[in-house]
């Protein structure tokens, strides 16, 4: 969906293999985020996994404000953070591997991490499912190609919302 625009999230831990500064995430240092954050410069931010990660505001801002679609790929806490600072303008989409050995193989093959840090991947996988109440839609991923549909339904129900219509909509008026 190439009108959706995707929020490159700032983070503080060192690039993987293949990403990209400034397309994947914004790499900045501890001190720099601690700017940003304490400048009021983030929407929502977070630590988990020995690094901080968090949302620029202007991005997101300038997004609602001209009417496009956003897409933030962000942990639990973050997306508490946005529904509450943007209560009209969210919707929450958890999206879940089918089972957690389905996880534990998408951690291994990735082979970023030790035997450590996937199992405290996998730990806080099963604790972040508790939060599936708070949001409005679930999409197991089960195959890209079937996912990528049934966000693409959820996108265009949205955007189907009577609540989202600009003001003054009225179609059969004359």
């Amino acid at each position: 969906m190439p009108e959706i625009e995707f929020s490159v999230s700032l983070t503080t831990r060192k690039p993987r293999d293949g990403e990209v500064n400034g397309k994947d995430y914004q790499f900045v240092s501890e001190d720099e985020f601690r700017r940003r954050c304490e400048g009021g410069e983030l929407a929502e931010w977070s630590h988990h996994f020995g690094a901080s990660y968090g949302t620029p505001r202007t991005p997101l801002d300038r997004a609602i404000g001209a009417g496009r679609d956003i897409l933030l790929d962000i942990e639990i806490r973050g997306a508490q953070q946005i529904r509450t600072n943007y209560p009209d303008d969210s919707v929450a989409v958890f999206v879940l591997p089918p089972t957690v050995q389905d996880l534990e193989d998408r951690l291994r093959k990735r082979g970023a991490e030790d035997e450590q840090e996937i199992q405290r991947r996998l730990n806080r996988a099963r604790e972040e499912t508790e939060a599936l109440p708070q949001y409005q839609y679930l999409i197991i991923n089960d195959n890209v190609a079937s996912s990528v549909e049934r966000f693409r339904s959820i996108v265009n129900a949205e955007r189907s919302r009577v609540a989202r219509l600009q003001e003054g909509f009225a179609p059969w008026k004359s």
